[in-house]
């Protein structure tokens, strides 16, 4: 779909899964091959847990923001035609919060902007006073007000090209989402919205993915409410859409008032009451060839049972499938950041004119993909042709032998100046531990490493016997 879906979705990574649905695959399948031209040591960082980190490549230099092993949030930056590192270290120190990510943002004049380390605390943010310095990164507030339990920090630009900052206040369950926007004379930060762009009233917040810009240059959300810590509470899937991410509206035209609240019912995609099997960020916005947005996600069915379903919003309603047959539940709950819960599934790619793909994991099921018909949403047996992404084999081995570790990365947010050459941060952790210390013995700090990679595409041939399970 290549002049209509999104280039993020475009680039998704399809994991090489074992069992496909509805696929036995036999044919020549292009694939996407990357070689490494160049790896650059960075630092040491903190193995026992995983936390996200940042590269931003802008223009002729290279920004990344980590956590070193002394757990101090850092920058570090580069020339592009330099080895050498220089290194900044803030005055933020992470725990064992995998919420606490880092996250990076550009403005046109050439200033960074930093922000990270929160989960339900004060807000942390920094700005360089000299373009292109990461000496002169200091720690400033933004608008000085409701700035006390920040948490999931984002920095996006809207339909004028303009920096926006957005992030929840308050906690889990009793929420609202903020909205800033910068000046670049002024340097100063100021609400884009003068209410929340989503308020729980007390009771709930909103779990949102998005606004993304899609294929018809609106911004798209889709979210889940949630009335408690405990991620079993998550509760009607809903989709709102924009042209400014300031007047808002449903997929079908319908205006709706600022703060959204889940008594807008023209929001809600399908109305899964709390404990019926979704989870935060276990939903996927797609687009259908006419734009069209499409969610795909899992709940419980009404015998118990786990399943894969899409939606779509046609004409005045949204029209809803269910994709599996399952006849095993998916039980998950609890406080702090989650692994595997039982059930994972991919965004919708095309395939082939006039179907679409994703891929899924069960862990009673295995791993598997799902062939769907575009024109009716109804999963289909069909072989199909897919572009599958791969990374050398050589990021694909563990340097650690300490048991429970696994490969961490974080792809550029910027851009490389070059099509066919991206950059990677990669390092290696333990799991998580629902946010909480682990004890003794921990593995040594890992190498935290930069890595060029130049794509090429060759054609191979897939060739396994893949078992259909429905």
């Amino acid at each position: 779909m290549e002049t209509k879906m999104t280039k993020t979705m475009q680039a998704l990574a399809l994991v090489a899964f074992t069992c496909i649905m509805g696929l036995a695959i036999g044919e020549e399948a292009p694939t996407l091959r990357s070689q490494i031209e160049d790896s650059l040591d960075i630092a040491e960082v903190p193995s026992g847990f995983p936390v996200g980190f940042c590269l931003l490549t802008a223009g002729k230099t290279q920004y990344v923001a980590y956590y070193d092993k002394l757990r101090r949030m850092t920058v570090a930056s580069r020339p592009l035609d330099s080895n050498k590192w220089s290194y900044q270290v803030l005055p933020s120190k992470v725990g064992w919060d995998s919420h606490n990510y880092i996250t990076m943002a550009m403005d046109d004049d050439g200033y960074l902007h930093v922000s990270g380390n929160m989960h339900s605390v004060p807000l942390i943010y920094f700005r360089m006073e000299k373009p292109g310095d990461i000496a002169t990164l200091k720690k400033l507030s933004m608008t000085g007000n409701t700035e006390k339990r920040c948490t999931y920090p984002m920095f996006m630009r809207d339909a004028e090209n303009r920096l926006i900052f957005h992030y929840r206040d308050g906690g889990s369950g009793r929420g609202s989402e903020i909205y800033n926007v910068y000046d670049l004379k002024t340097k100063i930060w100021t609400r884009l919205l003068d209410t929340p762009l989503t308020d729980g009233q007390g009771n709930m917040n909103a779990y949102m993915q998005g606004p993304v810009r899609g294929p018809d240059g609106l911004f798209h959300m889709i979210w889940v409410w949630r009335d408690t810590p405990d991620c079993a509470t998550n509760h009607h899937l809903s989709y709102a859409r924009s042209k400014d991410l300031i007047h808002w509206e449903s997929a079908f035209g319908d205006k709706v008032n600022l703060p959204l609240t889940i008594s807008e019912k023209k929001l809600w995609i399908d109305p899964i009451p709390s404990g019926g099997g979704i989870i935060n960020g276990g939903a996927r916005l797609s687009f259908d060839k006419d734009d069209r947005p499409i969610v795909t996600y899992h709940k419980s069915d009404k015998d118990g049972n786990m399943q894969i379903y899409v939606a779509r919003a046609d004409n005045d309603k949204w029209v809803r499938h269910q994709l599996t047959d399952w006849d095993k539940p998916v039980k998950f709950g609890g406080n702090g950041t989650m692994e595997f819960i039982g059930i994972g599934i991919s965004e919708l790619t095309q395939a082939e004119d006039g179907l679409l793909t994703m891929t899924y994991r069960h862990r009673d099921y295995g791993s598997g993909r799902l062939v769907i018909d575009e024109e009716t949403l109804r999963s289909i047996d069909k072989k199909v042709t897919i572009t599958k992404e791969q990374y050398p084999k050589a990021l694909n081995q563990l340097q650690s032998d300490f048991k429970g570790m696994g490969i961490q990365r974080s792809k550029d947010i910027g851009d490389s100046g070059d099509e066919n050459v991206r950059y990677i941060l990669q390092w290696e952790t333990l799991g998580t531990n629902r946010d909480r210390p682990r004890k003794s013995p921990l593995p040594q700090p890992s190498a935290l490493k930069l890595y060029k990679l130049r794509a090429n595409i060759e054609t191979g041939t897939v060739n396994k016997e893949l078992k259909a399970t429905r």
